[in-house]
């Protein structure tokens, strides 16, 4: 017998039905089977007037269970279950804790009434997985909120919040405590007297547009997004459709998008993205507690890694070197987590509390509490490891102490200190209160509970931190900038930056390596290609290019020229100068240039892509390929649905 994962209890004319499934109470085949059991049992209970449906734990259902994607669907599906509790003879109450994602939040649709506590948060994240709502989402929730709101919803992957849900009317009551408390009382004074209608048999709540249908349509193919594209196809046809044929409709989309291939890659970087965090030889190794980090260097790393920390609740200490940039990093700082407020990422009270746990300083000593302390000065190892002097100095022994640099070696950073266990890699993506990734940095004098320390710091940021050997630029920088020489090397026998740039974004690519390269500022690269040797230099196909547009003071964007001209500030313009220039090149070096398809083009770039990082797993600076995926996809930008650069080299087809 299944052990009992859902329980169902009596209180005068109540019912509570309660999953208790942990770690997320996901809807799996034993909740399934049992919520059945309980919807048979309180049918057969003719004292009670309502049902309550809550879970145990932290959470409501996050999701159904994905691992059973890979085999057949065992009896009875989410449909079947949510279709019993609306045909129920008394209504249901879905009395919601933490979140109700995909078919938690459909299992929730099918219910009468929905309550919940104020941290709640509601989404349906199947698109990211490439797929849609598979038991009633695409007809049932235009059916509680406007359409376009539903389709943002669906279409975007993108929680909600619950005073978002009620405004929306996906919600009907929101309380600050006792919830079940709370549901109880508002179970017995309005529903149990309501005659409001099962959800699929309410109307939808605003009519269908189809000049946004279409143009949403149109920009999800454009962009070769399956399933966005097949949730809004869905969710407009059904719109129109009797209730039995829309399911009929969603049944069969989901099934058809659960064999693609988008989904498969999805799935594969959703799991490995869980997987490659964990270090097996650190399970039994307990970090150090964080409450206090401090930050050196308020430029825009500075500033990013700080707002990341300040959005996770720690209380953070900015140093710089003078007032002046004290004050502008203070401004930056507060202006980002502003931003965060008026886009409603944090309320109000989680507002002031950052600004509240923010100070600044341009004091080294500053930091002699800090738990944790990132250097984010210029890339420039000089300046590091006189940081690191001074951290050493004036930070407690424990203290865990983390450089952010993109290319150095850390253990030369590290021996800058006394206590070298103690210090490890922190590189993070700018924008880095934004963007996901973060390669943690393990050196060979590194103590476990200090990698530990900083896994989990990582973590607790909403990270998803990739530990990575040392070498020059690790993983993501290392590979980058393996395939931008490749991309130098199609300059010059024969391609232009709008050439490359254009088959990289064909590819699925948000942009080009010569675009993205003005966009970060070509300054940075130049500092960093004038600490090469001209040994290094001449060991390789070197290309002066890119130096030539630096040394005519084009740093990109910020300048308004770089590979291409900015006469808006933005938008990338093919420049005549530039593309005179890659001709001299070529007639400079003797090369005689030739024509390159976009097929070879980024055929070049994979290849170069497949070759660097068959080199990082030989060499173990990355555990697996899951890893260098996870990089490529949260670093770079390759496309997500592809499922990462080795999952798809695994998978093309021949």
């Amino acid at each position: 017998m299944s052990p009992s994962v859902v329980t169902t209890i009596f209180e005068d004319d109540l019912a509570i039905v309660t999953i208790n499934y942990p770690p997320f109470n996901v809807a799996s085949h034993a909740v399934r089977a049992q919520l059945i059991e309980a919807i048979t049992q309180t049918n057969e209970n003719t004292a009670i007037q309502a049902v309550l449906l809550t879970c145990a734990g932290s959470t409501f259902v996050a999701s159904a269970d994905i691992k059973e994607y890979d085999n057949p669907l065992q009896a009875p599906s989410l449909s079947t279950v949510i279709d019993a509790i609306e045909k129920a003879p008394v209504p249901w109450v879905a009395v919601i804790n933490g979140t109700a994602l995909g078919g938690g939040l459909e299992l929730a649709l099918g219910c009468r009434f929905r309550l919940c506590d104020n941290k709640a948060n509601f989404g349906f994240r199947e698109v990211n997985l490439g797929l849609i709502p598979g038991a009633g989402g695409t007809y049932r929730l235009p059916r509680l909120i406007a359409m376009q709101e539903a389709l943002n919803l669906i279409t975007t992957g993108k929680p909600i919040n619950a005073r978002k849900a009620q405004q929306l009317g996906l919600i009907d009551e929101v309380f600050s405590k006792a919830l079940l408390t709370n549901a109880k009382e508002f179970t017995r004074a309005n529903v149990i007297r309501s005659e409001r209608l099962p959800t699929s048999e309410q109307d939808i709540v605003s009519p269908i547009r189809r000049t946004g249908i279409e143009k949403a349509l149109s920009v999800a193919k454009r962009r070769k997004q399956i399933a966005k594209a097949a949730a809004i196809d869905t969710i407009s046809r059904s719109a129109v459709m009797a209730v039995k044929d829309a399911a009929a409709l969603e049944r069969q989309t989901f099934l058809e998008l659960l064999q693609s291939d988008q989904s498969k890659a999805l799935q594969h970087l959703f799991f490995a993205e869980r997987s490659v965090p964990i270090v097996a030889d650190l399970q039994s190794v307990e970090p150090r507690s964080i409450a206090i980090v401090g930050i050196i260097g308020g430029g825009t790393m500075g500033t990013g890694i700080a707002a990341s920390a300040l959005l996770s609740g720690f209380t953070v200490v900015l140093v710089e070197r003078d007032t002046p940039s004290v004050e502008r990093a203070q401004r930056n700082i507060e202006k980002t987590l502003q931003d965060s407020l008026a886009r409603e990422i944090i309320t109000q009270e989680k507002f002031q509390n950052a600004l509240s746990n923010f100070s600044t300083s341009a004091q080294f000593s500053s930091l002699s509490n800090a738990d944790l302390a990132i250097e984010a000065v210029f890339e420039d190892l000089q300046i590091k490891n006189e940081v690191f002097k001074k951290l050493d100095e004036v930070t407690k022994p424990s203290a865990v102490l983390a450089t952010n640099t993109s290319y150095f070696d850390v253990s030369v950073i590290a021996n800058q200190t006394n206590i070298p266990s103690r210090v490890v890699g922190l590189h993070y993506f700018s924008p880095a209160h934004i963007m996901k990734l973060v390669e943690v940095i393990r050196t060979e004098s590194v103590a476990p509970e200090v990698f530990a320390t900083a896994l989990q710091f990582a973590k607790s940021t909403k990270k998803i931190a990739v530990p990575a050997g040392v070498c020059r630029g690790f993983i993501a920088n290392r590979i980058m900038s393996a395939y931008r020489q490749t991309c130098e090397h199609l300059l010059e026998d024969g391609a232009l930056p709008h050439q490359v740039d254009t088959a990289m974004k064909a590819y699925g690519f948000p942009i080009g390596i010569f675009e993205m390269q003005d966009l970060a500022g070509l300054d940075i690269g130049w500092a960093m290609r004038k600490q090469l040797t001209a040994a290094e230099k001449h060991n390789t196909r070197y290309v002066e290019i890119a130096d030539k547009i630096c040394e005519a003071k084009r740093f990109g964007r910020k300048t308004g020229s770089g590979f291409y001209k900015y006469e808006d500030g933005k938008t990338a313009q093919r420049d005549e100068w530039i593309e005179q220039l890659i001709l001299a090149e070529s007639t400079r070096k003797g090369i005689v240039r030739c024509e390159f398809s976009r097929a070879e083009i980024i055929d070049a770039i994979l290849a170069s892509i497949k070759d660097e990082a068959e080199a990082i797993l030989q060499e173990g600076i990355a555990d697996s390929p899951e890893a260098i995926d996870v990089v490529m996809v949260n670093g770079f930008g390759f496309p997500r649905w592809r499922g990462g650069p080795m999952y798809a080299a695994s998978t093309a087809k021949t």
